[in-house]
């Protein structure tokens, strides 16, 4: 008896929750992409079942789409879900074929990252903050993401428990509900200890929690509210550039290519399952070594 696509569909967000352990965004996003062409399918072609899927139809719905102004990296997106989705159900033997086994990956324009260069990250760090609420903890906020390069997600879930200043570490809870520890520089590891010794048990409650970063009802800091005390602090310090909790990661990986760091160990850092998201910080040195190649030099 064939499977019908909601129940194939629910099958495989299961799969992708308890055994590849994708966060829940991506799970959504996977779900979203599956429904539509679902819907589609049933619409127009009257199929029920993923078992009727031919490559044509798949390339004739992304062709729709197409058409329809789906973004190349969207578009991206969708081929990744119906690839794997199949895949998955020949797996399973849900299915007896892969119909999505030849359907090729559009090519996605490679856009470079934006980051500050040190100039500007050492004048966002030594900013005077003594006229915020809280210095100390904005401050150990700001020097955390840069030292860390931290996600705001990651930011925002830090535990005392998972903090380890003696050690200069953190065991931080990535994408995935994967882990891995992650060193803090000196400065930083300064900056938390005289937050957590100043500010932060001043702002404990009774329902307070063992996040790191507390708002001053002693509840843990939202990723919203520690966007705008990045937002505030950036347009304190004059900066020009549009600065954002992501532009810090951005600024740490590529600083620390630029000063001789492996991609490899980059990658650990960032917390990167595949090792081509994080060669996009080469192609930013490079672009940068371009720049300066074409500013000094005489026949630049």
């Amino acid at each position: 008896m064939d499977i019908d696509f909601a129940d194939a569909i629910e099958s495989f967000i299961l799969y992708l929750a308890t055994e590849r352990g994708s966060s829940e965004s991506y799970q959504l996003l996977t779900r979203r992409s599956l429904e539509n062409f679902a819907d589609w399918a049933g619409k127009l072609r009257q199929l029920s079942s993923p078992r009727q899927v031919e490559l044509a139809l798949l390339i004739e719905y992304l062709t729709t789409e197409k058409k329809r102004g789906l973004a190349p990296g969207s578009m991206k997106l969708v081929v990744v879900a119906l690839k794997i989705f199949f895949r998955f159900l020949k797996m399973r033997s849900l299915s007896d074929r892969d119909p999505a086994e030849l359907l090729p990956l559009p090519r996605v324009s490679r856009f470079l990252p934006e980051t500050l260069n040190e100039v500007q990250v050492k004048h966002l760090l030594e900013i005077n903050l003594q006229g915020r609420a809280f210095p100390m903890r904005d401050r150990a906020i700001l020097e955390l993401f840069y030292a860390s390069g931290l996600r705001i997600s990651e930011v925002a879930g830090a535990r005392l428990e998972n903090l380890n200043l003696q050690e200069r570490l953190i065991r931080v809870i990535g994408k995935g509900s994967k882990t891995r520890l992650v060193p803090i520089g000196r400065i930083a590891c300064g900056a938390i200890s005289q937050y957590l010794a100043g500010e932060r048990v001043r702002l404990v409650g009774p329902k307070t929690g063992n996040e790191v970063f507390l708002s001053r009802r002693g509840k843990k800091l939202t990723t919203q509210r520690i966007w705008q005390i990045l937002k505030e602090i950036a347009a304190a310090a004059g900066l020009e550039i549009n600065v954002y909790p992501h532009l810090l990661r951005h600024s740490f990986a590529t600083h620390l290519l630029a000063n001789g760091a492996d991609l490899r160990v980059i990658q650990e850092l960032l917390g990167h399952a595949d090792i081509a998201t994080t060669q996009i910080y080469t192609h930013v040195e490079q672009s940068r070594l371009k720049s300066i190649h074409k500013q000094f030099h005489p026949r630049g």
